[in-house]
């Protein structure tokens, strides 16, 4: 599966639904209603189209907009951001500061993170979990042989061991205003919190 047919999916994936949980069910269903390996592919797709989003920028204006943001914080919210489709996912991966144009981020704007609805955070990490699924539902086999399958392809892993670019501390409202100058005023932080 190439980066378009990739792109493809989750595109029509959005249009078949809103809630994150309904976009789960209609991409398990359509990856389940393809071969085995173009489910593995699904998911070596993802992997690869992640990659541009391991950024120490990204994941400040992650930080910046809930707060606070773990490893597996930061995961979800790049998966998430696979969610919001092609466009804006390559305009973000390029410019992190641009998620102050996203409605789904601007409809979080002066509402404390504890007020957000489940399906309103900025996290899909199902979607990791979604092609597994699918070969599930379609070979009977278990979770352990998908990986082993995806083993078997041999894909190198591109992403780095530490996210590209200079660590900084998205909650210093002085270096968060220089690098994320939008994303700052929509979220102001209280130093030291």
């Amino acid at each position: 599966m190439d980066d378009e047919t990739f792109w493809n999916v989750i595109e029509r994936c959005r249009e078949q639904a809103r809630h994150p949980d309904e976009r789960l069910a209609w991409l398990r269903g359509h990856l389940a209603g393809l071969p085995v390996p173009a489910i593995l592919q699904f998911q070596t797709s993802l992997d690869r189209v992640l990659v541009p989003t391991f950024t120490w920028d990204l994941w400040g204006a992650a930080d910046r907009i809930s707060g606070w943001c773990s490893d597996d914080s930061f995961f979800s919210f790049r998966l998430w951001l696979v969610g919001l489709g092609r466009d804006t996912f390559e305009r973000v991966a390029r410019n992190p500061d641009a998620l102050a144009d996203v409605p789904e981020v601007q409809r979080l704007v002066g509402r404390p993170p504890r007020a957000w609805s489940g399906e309103e955070w900025p996290d899909w990490e199902k979607l990791d979990y979604v092609a597994g699924s699918a070969f599930q539902d379609v070979t009977g086999e278990t979770d352990h042989d998908f990986h082993d399958a995806l083993d078997a392809l041999c894909v190198v892993d591109l992403e780095p061991g530490e996210p590209v670019g200079e660590q900084w501390d998205a909650r210093r409202d002085e270096e968060a205003g220089r690098r994320l100058p939008r994303l700052s005023k929509a979220f102001p932080s209280v130093e030291g919190e």
